[in-house]
């Protein structure tokens, strides 16, 4: 009876103690944290820089968020950078590194109300050599006023129709941070 008792207790240990030493399942990445997304316009030929911001430090659900824009000179062509930030840390964390390393899963979509004329090509991408656009040259069109809103995508299918041309309609993912700027071209 002993031996009866000894060898499916024996099995079972066994087995939990096998289960226990396989491999961890591969890490999760989670979706970025950004609370700040800074867009710098530099005019390609001459001219200071315009920045917009946006600014929301104490994350999703608290404060309204701070949302800066300038005024942009109509058709001219601009070399336009994005910097990224989670600021519910201390110090805050540059996220940019981080969607520039996980590029192949990131890519960012520019988009205007009726009105406005941007023409943009991307200038960065990614291992396979798809667009991030973090690096983007940006030409506005003639005098206007409306919005530009700037989505970041995460695990988005950059090989469907029109996503590396920037069409965010096929892109699937989800989205990391999606901003929408005061657009005045004069």
């Amino acid at each position: 009876m002993f031996k009866q008792l000894i060898l499916p207790a024996f099995l079972v240990t066994f087995a939990v103690l096998i289960s226990g030493c396989g491999k961890d399942p591969d890490p999760v990445n989670e979706e970025e944290v950004i609370t700040t997304l800074t867009m710098t316009w530099t005019p390609q030929g001459s001219g200071l820089p315009v920045v917009f911001q946006f600014r929301d430090p104490d994350g999703e659900g608290g404060n309204a968020p701070i949302v800066v824009s300038g005024p942009l000179a109509a058709n001219t062509t601009y070399t336009v950078s994005l910097e990224l930030l989670n600021e519910t840390k201390t110090p805050a964390t540059d996220i940019t590194q981080e969607v520039r390393d996980e590029g192949t899963e990131h890519q960012f979509f520019f988009a205007t109300t009726t009105g406005i004329t941007l023409s943009f090509s991307y200038d960065d991408t990614d291992a396979n050599g798809a667009p991030i656009g973090l690096e983007t040259t940006i030409t506005t069109g003639d005098v206007a006023s409306g919005k530009l809103q700037v989505t970041l995508r995460h695990d988005l299918d950059k090989g469907a129709a029109g996503v590396a041309q920037g069409d965010i309609t096929n892109a699937g993912g989800e989205t990391d941070v999606q901003v929408e700027f005061d657009l005045i071209i004069q």
